[in-house]
């Protein structure tokens, strides 16, 4: 059969309109969640535990709630930690406020040795400021790839560290700053079973004093079973944030009106000179993973990281998503840009969401994602609300927004 030269052009025509429109496919600017809970849900809810303490339940009740076959109990924990404070930066200045206080620097990574002698001293409010590549006295010996280490002497002492904006407090052990990957790693180094413990700042020290207690011993539990290895990325063995635990050192003790409280929660877990209340699994310290609140139920290590331990468990955890209870995260609504969401699945764009599977708790184990090409990449649920940063794994794909060709 021929066709008309005008019926050909007007086909070709016609296929070059519609083509590009049927291939097109709409980015989303923007994705949208809606869920409950704040965390990755592994562990002890805080505001399951303090729920529990308000209704009476003991701290030891509240941790044996949480984590599975284990023993609250007294165990040696007369160790030091060395704790990242601040990583990988170019300037850092520290200066003593107290009156009749001084700073003293001293050449390599040292204890707290009494003959040791300083190579500078900054009295009272005198900043003392270190910047990679410096030349000055104080830092020879980090341009020589070594390291120092700070001390602060005085009756009530407390240092001052200035991280650009920031200004953070501490009270306990010293200080080093090393050289890492042409930056600065500064650490604090101080006892584990209380000095370490006074600045962590995971609940409100104004909660009822179980959940306090309870917070106290999961804390030191999981500094305990970190104690193994110092990390060559951080010259650590906890990060100062909720990569680990949050510490803010000082601070944390001096709250006005309820810091005192926490501080003496930290000393009711402590049993005698070598030993203080531990979470033990099969005899060793436990790696008690805390959170916020979950969505209904707490998941496993095995649910949301791929790996099964002995002591986490999946359990009720009805206060997470009483909005009395939990009037920020009961139930939340979220959204993530485009450039998050393919970073996340290490895309060149995103065009849909789709949630795979969940477990048993309820929250997301593995959710998938697809390109404007039609690539297909999925990634564990955890992960993406972490990359994302959006509050829990449980969460629902509500929609997208402002799509863009």
């Amino acid at each position: 059969m021929r066709m008309s030269k005008n019926f050909i052009a007007l086909l070709i025509a016609t296929l070059a309109f519609t083509t590009p429109v049927a291939q097109a496919q709409t980015v989303p600017s923007t994705f949208v969640f809606t869920g409950s809970g704040y965390g990755h849900g592994v562990g002890m809810s805080q505001f399951g535990a303090r729920a529990l303490a308000q209704s009476g339940e003991s701290a030891s009740a509240i941790l044996n709630y949480f984590y599975k076959d284990v023993e609250v109990a007294p165990f040696v924990d007369t160790h030091t930690i060395r704790v990242s404070i601040a990583n990988l930066v170019k300037s850092i200045s520290f200066a003593t406020q107290t009156p009749g206080a001084r700073l003293e620097v001293y050449e390599g990574d040292i204890a707290l040795t009494p003959d040791a002698l300083p190579i500078a001293s900054f009295e009272s409010r005198k900043r003392a400021t270190f910047t990679f590549a410096s030349q000055s006295v104080a830092l020879s010996a980090i341009a020589r790839g070594k390291a120092v280490t700070l001390r602060w002497v005085g009756d009530g002492a407390i240092l001052s560290m200035f991280n650009g904006k920031t200004t953070s407090r501490y009270k306990y052990g010293y200080i080093t700053i090393k050289v890492l990957r042409g930056a600065l790693a500064v650490t604090n180094t101080m006892s584990l079973r209380d000095e370490y413990l006074y600045g962590i700042s995971e609940v409100s020290s104004s909660w009822p004093s179980a959940v306090l207690e309870a917070q106290v011993i999961a804390s030191r539990s999981y500094a305990l079973s970190k104690l193994g290895v110092v990390r060559a990325a951080c010259d650590c063995q906890v990060y100062s944030h909720i990569s680990d635990q949050n510490f803010v050192g000082f601070s944390k003790e001096s709250e006005p009106r309820f810091g005192h409280l926490w501080k003496a929660a930290v000393d009711r877990t402590i049993i005698d000179s070598t030993t203080s209340l531990v979470v033990l699994s099969r005899g060793k310290p436990a790696q008690t993973y805390f959170f916020s609140s979950s969505g209904g139920a707490t998941q496993t290590t095995l649910d949301a990281w791929g790996t099964a331990t002995a002591y986490t468990q999946s359990v009720p955890d009805t206060a997470s998503v009483d909005v009395k209870v939990n009037p920020r995260f009961a139930s939340w609504k979220a959204s993530a840009t485009q450039e998050l969401v393919a970073k996340a699945f290490i895309l060149p764009d995103v065009i849909s969401l789709e949630v795979l599977s969940r477990n048993e708790a309820g929250a997301v184990t593995f959710i998938a994602a697809t390109s404007s090409t039609g690539v297909v990449k999925k990634i564990r649920g955890d992960t993406f609300r972490s990359r994302v940063k959006i509050p829990s794994p449980w969460f629902t794909v509500a929609s997208t927004a402002d799509p863009q060709s």
